[in-house]
């Protein structure tokens, strides 16, 4: 395969380990957030997974999450690619040992996580069997905006 791809998996396989990848770094969370899916979506050759976090996020606290994120993917030895500051629409951007992309990005006052997998074999692409740790949404789209309060994540002051 061309152009950097893998063809040791296919696009089922990448979105098991996007799954895998997004299970592990909400599992770092402390305290833990409540999250639904996304969209996934397919390209020729990738396939992307996404979750929102429905937990509150507080302008005041969105550092100390960024912050925890960003650690936990250093420790797994993920390599930071980029961080955007931005005051409403603060991102991390990384890239995991495998060559996924690895996104956490805020807007509209939510959190949201993407993976990206490299370009890998073609096949169908199933759900998630990973379960939300809160309401699945089934259906919904686009997901309501964070409903959910932690006394945390949703203070107003850091």
């Amino acid at each position: 395969m061309s152009g950097g791809g893998r063809d040791d998996m296919d696009m089922q396989e990448a979105a098991g380990r996007a799954d895998e990848i997004m299970d592990a770094t909400l599992a770092s969370i402390n305290p833990v957030v409540q999250w639904a899916h996304g969209p996934t979506t397919t390209g020729s050759c990738s396939v992307t997974r996404r979750r929102a976090v429905m937990t509150v996020v507080s302008d005041e606290r969105r550092g100390s999450f960024l912050g925890l994120v960003e650690r936990d993917w250093r420790k797994r030895n993920y390599r930071i690619k980029g961080v955007n500051n931005d005051r409403d629409s603060p991102a991390i951007y990384a890239q995991s040992g495998g060559g996924f992309g690895v996104t956490l990005l805020f807007g509209g006052g939510q959190a949201f996580f993407e993976v990206d997998s490299p370009c890998v074999d073609e096949s169908e692409v199933a759900e998630s069997t990973t379960s939300p740790n809160g309401p699945s949404y089934d259906g919904v789209y686009p997901l309501p905006r964070p409903n959910v309060r932690s006394d945390f994540w949703s203070a107003g002051a850091p």
